[in-house]
């Protein structure tokens, strides 16, 4: 578990830093808040980019999870 601004994340540590600014931002701290989003609504935060959905699709697969469908 890493720490970000006081708030325990489970978030990987492989995501750049606008990333992780963008998912803290957002009011994401945790890998199964992540599994409730589409890549779409990730792609739209600012920071957010192509490899940062890669490094998420991994750590959600990992534990089982994966990105909402998209309706």
């Amino acid at each position: 578990m890493s720490m970000f601004n006081g708030t325990e994340s489970d978030l990987p540590s492989g995501l750049s830093k606008p990333a992780l600014r963008a998912l803290h931002g957002a009011g994401y701290t945790q890998i199964h808040q992540i599994s409730k989003l589409t890549e779409s609504e990730l792609l739209q935060l600012h920071g957010m980019g192509a490899k940062g959905i890669d490094v998420l699709r991994r750590a959600l697969t990992e534990k089982g999870l994966s990105f909402a469908s998209e309706s």
